[in-house]
């Protein structure tokens, strides 16, 4: 799915809006395919909801700026392929984020056995010891006999990995604007730069441990 020409990457501010574009925060969006991230992105970009998106090649990129306790937060956002033939690239995206999304499907067990495998592989290779992960219980529209990852699951997962937890529903919008206000609301003041903090390939190994610390700092909020 492509994103082209919804909000432009390198825009610029208007001078009613002059720090807009000033601070992008980079967040990816990960998680096996067909479990919703394209849709819940559609329904954050333009509150819709589309039976016929095309499935991801690659990763789409897109923009979104919201007001978070009085500051312009622009998302830069990637969705990523959840196709397992693509799963070797979403490193080069989610290694320098401030945020990720891991988003699985209520409906189907084994998309929240990877979503687990995605939380663990970004706190392992992520270049940021800092990175804000959330967990999307997508389809949360579903009838309840058709849920069969019990949300009790998720949130055991969350709260020893200092995730948000929070059930999702592109298709009625539940919880979608939510989850990138709770996510901004846990952001640093500065995005996260590499460069500016010299952190090199050899000084990942200590990140794991260090983003474990600061995530379960902040706790695991609730489902809503």
């Amino acid at each position: 799915m492509s994103y082209a020409g919804l909000a432009p990457p390198g825009g610029g501010a208007t001078a009613s809006t002059p720090s807009v574009w000033k601070k992008g925060f980079k967040l990816v969006l990960l998680g096996d395919a067909s479990v919703g991230k394209s849709s819940i992105l559609l329904r954050f970009l333009q509150n819709k909801f589309s039976e016929g998106l095309e499935t991801t090649v690659g990763a789409a990129f897109s923009t979104k700026t919201i007001e978070c306790r009085g500051r312009q937060i622009k998302f830069e956002i990637w969705d990523t392929a959840g196709q397992e033939r693509f799963r070797s690239l979403a490193p080069m995206y989610y290694r320098g984020a401030s945020a990720a999304i891991v988003v699985y499907d209520q409906t189907n067990p084994l998309t929240f056995e990877r979503a687990q495998e995605w939380v663990r592989q970004v706190n392992s290779t992520s270049t940021n010891p800092n990175i804000v992960i959330a967990l999307a219980a997508n389809k949360a529209d579903l009838p309840a006999e058709k849920r069969q990852v019990p949300l009790e699951r998720a949130e055991i997962f969350a709260e020893q990995e200092g995730l948000l937890l929070l059930e999702t529903s592109a298709m009625t919008g539940k919880n979608v604007a939510a989850l990138f206000d709770r996510i901004a609301e846990l952001l640093p003041e500065e995005p996260f730069q590499p460069a500016v903090r010299g952190l090199t390939v050899a000084a990942d190994t200590a990140a794991p441990q260090a983003a474990s610390d600061t995530k379960k700092r902040s706790g695991c909020c609730g489902v809503g």
